[in-house]
């Protein structure tokens, strides 16, 4: 934060895990406040009582993201394994009545329906509950999947919530064009949980470490020869790097 604070705004406190199992997640929260960045974080909602809420918005969080991904139990667990969607609402109202309670308008408040074969017909429910609820928006993401070429049985029936499109020969192929280039090589970095800096949020595995925050300034690393080299490599042949594939640059994630 001392390394950054002059130049970074946003912060997005979240990368392939839950954000609130951390014991002093939002001390990292408020200490961003302190130095006038934006904070967003997204959750399944599982740990959220009434007293984290209060925290939560006493932090100063900008914008919580709640991932539910389906309106009856069935469907939401057979995306969220082992979740409970019961949770997700309670979680959900515990954070409305406190901003309430605290007569505060953060953090906006956004209900993430990522949307699957399982629960595309569910989607326009989530829309009526979001307004129910008072939830300040409704967004519903595309899914990536892994495995698509020959489909998948978590790809969408409507083409329309898919990033995947059926080609004559009975392939699928990403829907968009992608190119050389990628905005995010020049505007952020994720840090892993170790401290590691990888090139985006797609290295979920951290296959392409650029450095250590831990060995040396962030400073150093962002201007390291291997960064260099990587975004050079995105500039000449991106569909060559294995987590460039299947990204969503140049997509619409959200319909």
């Amino acid at each position: 934060m001392e390394q950054l604070k002059k130049s970074v705004f946003y912060m997005n406190y979240y990368f392939q895990g839950e954000p609130f199992l951390h014991p002093q997640f939002l001390d990292l929260i408020i200490e961003a406040k302190r130095n006038k960045i934006y904070t967003s974080t997204s959750t399944n909602a599982h740990f959220i009582d009434q007293k984290k809420a209060e925290e939560i918005v006493e932090s100063g969080l900008d914008r919580l993201i709640i991932s539910i991904d389906g309106l009856t139990q069935a469907t939401y667990e057979n995306y969220r394994v082992h979740g409970t969607l019961s949770k997700v609402i309670e979680g959900t109202k515990h954070v409305i009545e406190a901003k309430k309670r605290l007569k505060s308008s953060t953090p906006h408040l956004i209900f993430q329906f990522l949307a699957v074969k399982p629960n595309e017909h569910e989607i326009p429910g989530v829309f009526k509950l979001g307004k129910e609820m008072k939830i300040d928006e409704v967004r519903i993401k595309s899914a990536q999947l892994y495995d698509y070429e020959n489909g998948n049985p978590l790809m969408p029936e409507s083409e329309k919530y898919s990033r995947y499109k059926l080609q004559p020969n009975g392939k699928y192929k990403l829907k968009y064009k992608t190119g050389n280039h990628c905005w995010r090589m020049w505007s952020s970095s994720v840090f892993t949980w170790d401290g590691k800096v990888v090139p985006c949020c797609f290295d979920k595995d951290a296959k392409h470490v650029l450095g250590s925050i831990e060995k040396r300034s962030f400073k150093e690393i962002w201007t390291d020869e291997q960064y260099v080299n990587f975004r050079k490599a995105i500039l000449t042949g991106r569909n060559e790097i294995d987590i460039c594939k299947n990204c969503s640059e140049g997509a619409k994630v959200w319909v």
